[in-house]
C-alpha cells in the first residue's frame, strides 16, 4: 500500500478499535507502532518510543495538568457546590425558571474550578435535583438544564481541555484561557435564556419557586465568596503577570486544599480520594498524550495531512466554508467519541489546514472546545447524559436526550454567532495579552 492509503487505514483501524472500547491510549499506540513500523522501520519508529515517554512525562508545561485536576478534585469535595446552589437559589431562584437557571449558574461557577464536565454534572445532580423535583419541575427540563450546565465545565477556564489543545498546538495556554471566557459565559447565558422561553411558554414545566425572604443578597454573595475568590486568584494571577499558568494551577491546588480545610472537610479520607483521583486521571492523560504522540510520527510520515491540505485547496471554500465543513465532521464525531479522543485524533489532520489557510489557531481551538463540548450531550454517546441518568434515582437516558434538544439548538446558536463574530473569541487575548 502507498503511505497516505496506509494512513487512512490506520483511522479506519484506529476508529473501529475506539468502537470495540479498546482503551483509547492502547489503541492509538497500537496504530502508531503499527503503521510506524509498515512505512518507516523499526529504526526510526525506535527512537520514537524510546524518547516520547520521557519527553512528555518530563514536560514541565504539562505539569498544569496533574495540577489543575488536584483543584478540580478538592474543590468538589469541599461542599463548594451547594453553598453555590444555596447562593444561586437565594438571588434568581423566584425568577420563571429559576432554580434551573440557578442550576446553569452554578454549574458554571463551578466548572470554572473543577474543570471536568463529567465531574460538574454529577456534583451539582445531587444538589440540584431534589429542589427541583420538590416543587414540581419536569424531569426533562430538570435532566437537560443539568447536563447541558456540566458541559460547561470544559470552556469556562481553567480546563483540562484547553490545556490540551494548547499544548498539541504549540499555543500559549494564557491565551487560550481568555479566549474562552466571553464564549463560555456566551454559552451560560443561552442556556438560561433557553430556560427562560420554555418556563415562559409552558409555566407548569418549570413552577416558580417561592422567595425566600429571610435569605440577604449580601449572605448569598458571601456563600459564592469562596469559589469566586479562587477562580480570581487563578485566572487574575495569570493575566497581572504574578505567575505563569503551571503556577497558577498549583496555586489553584494549593488554594481548593485550603478551601477544603476551612469548611472542615478535609478527612483523611477526603484527601486520600482526592489523591487517587488526581493520579489515575493524570496517569490516563499522559498515557493518552505519548499514545497520540506516537500515532501522530504515523500520520505525519503517511503524507497523509499534506494530501488532505491539497484536497481541500481545490475545492475552493475558503476559510470560512473550511471551517463550517469542520465543525461539521466534528459534530457526527462526537455521536460516537469521546470528547477527548475525538480532539486527539482529529488534530493532527485538521491543524495544517487551519494553519495553511491562515486561520487564527486561539479562533479555532476556542470553535473545537465549544463542539467537543456539544459532543458531551449529544446521543447515542454524550457522556453527560449517562451521568446525568445514573445519577438520579428512576431517570432513564432517553428521558435525559430528549431533556438537551432545546440546550442542543442554544449551543447551535452559540456556534453560528462564534463563527460569524470571531471577535467574541479574540477580543480578551488581543487586550490582555
Amino acid at each position: 500500500m502507498s503511505a497516505p492509503i496506509t494512513g487512512l487505514v490506520g483511522l479506519l483501524v484506529l476508529l473501529v478499535l475506539i468502537g470495540l472500547r479498546v482503551p483509547v491510549a492502547i489503541a492509538m499506540g497500537t496504530v502508531g507502532i503499527a503503521g510506524g513500523v509498515y512505512l518507516n522501520g523499526w529504526f526510526s519508529l525506535g527512537f520514537v518510543l524510546g524518547s516520547q515517554p520521557f519527553v512528555t512525562s518530563s514536560s514541565y508545561a504539562l505539569s498544569v495538568i496533574p495540577l489543575f485536576v488536584m483543584m478540580g478534585a478538592f474543590a468538589s469535595r469541599a461542599g463548594l457546590s451547594a453553598a453555590l446552589y444555596r447562593s444561586l437559589h437565594t438571588l434568581i431562584g423566584h425568577w420563571r425558571g429559576g432554580l434551573a437557571s440557578a442550576t446553569i449558574g452554578a454549574c458554571a461557577l463551578f466548572g470554572a474550578v473543577c474543570g471536568s464536565s463529567l465531574a460538574t454534572a454529577a456534583t451539582m445532580s445531587r444538589v440540584a435535583v431534589p429542589e427541583m423535583t420538590a416543587i414540581g419541575y419536569d424531569r426533562r427540563l430538570t435532566s437537560g438544564a443539568l447536563a447541558a450546565g456540566g458541559t460547561l465545565g470544559i470552556l469556562i477556564p481553567p480546563s483540562i481541555i484547553m490545556v490540551i489543545f494548547a499544548l498539541l498546538t504549540e499555543q500559549s495556554i494564557g491565551r487560550m484561557f481568555l479566549a474562552g471566557m466571553i464564549p463560555g459565559i456566551l454559552a451560560a447565558l443561552l442556556y438560561i435564556a433557553t430556560v427562560t422561553l420554555i418556563a415562559t411558554v409552558r409555566p407548569d414545566l418549570a413552577p416558580r419557586s417561592e422567595r425566600n425572604e429571610g435569605a440577604s443578597t449580601l449572605e448569598a454573595m458571601r456563600q459564592m465568596s469562596p469559589i469566586l475568590g479562587l477562580f480570581g486568584l487563578v485566572m487574575g494571577g495569570i493575566y497581572l503577570g504574578f505567575f505563569s499558568p503551571t503556577e497558577a494551577a498549583g496555586v489553584g491546588a494549593f488554594g481548593a486544599i485550603v478551601l477544603a480545610a476551612l469548611r472542615k472537610a478535609l478527612t483523611r479520607e477526603v484527601v486520600v480520594d482526592a489523591l487517587i483521583e488526581t493520579a489515575s486521571t493524570t496517569g490516563m492523560l499522559f498515557m493518552i498524550l505519548i499514545g497520540t504522540s506516537v500515532l501522530q510520527f504515523f500520520i505525519e510520515t503517511s503524507t497523509l495531512p499534506r494530501i488532505i491540505v491539497g484536497w481541500i485547496g481545490t475545492l475552493g471554500l475558503g476559510p470560512t466554508g473550511v471551517i463550517l465543513l469542520i465543525l461539521l465532521i466534528y459534530v457526527i464525531l462526537g455521536c460516537f467519541l469521546d470528547s477527548l479522543s475525538m480532539m486527539l485524533i482529529t488534530l493532527p489532520l485538521v491543524y495544517p489546514i487551519i494553519l495553511d489557510l491562515g486561520i487564527d489557531p486561539i479562533w479555532f481551538g476556542v470553535l473545537v472546545v465549544s463542539v467537543v463540548e456539544i459532543g458531551l450531550i449529544t446521543p447515542p454517546l454524550g457522556m453527560n447524559l449517562y451521568v446525568i441518568a445514573s445519577s438520579v434515582e428512576g431517570l432513564k437516558f432517553e428521558t435525559v436526550a430528549a431533556g438537551v434538544v432545546p440546550f442542543l439548538l442554544a449551543d447551535f446558536v452559540r456556534i453560528a454567532l462564534l463563527v460569524a463574530f470571531p471577535a467574541l473569541s479574540l477580543l480578551l487575548p488581543s487586550l490582555l495579552m
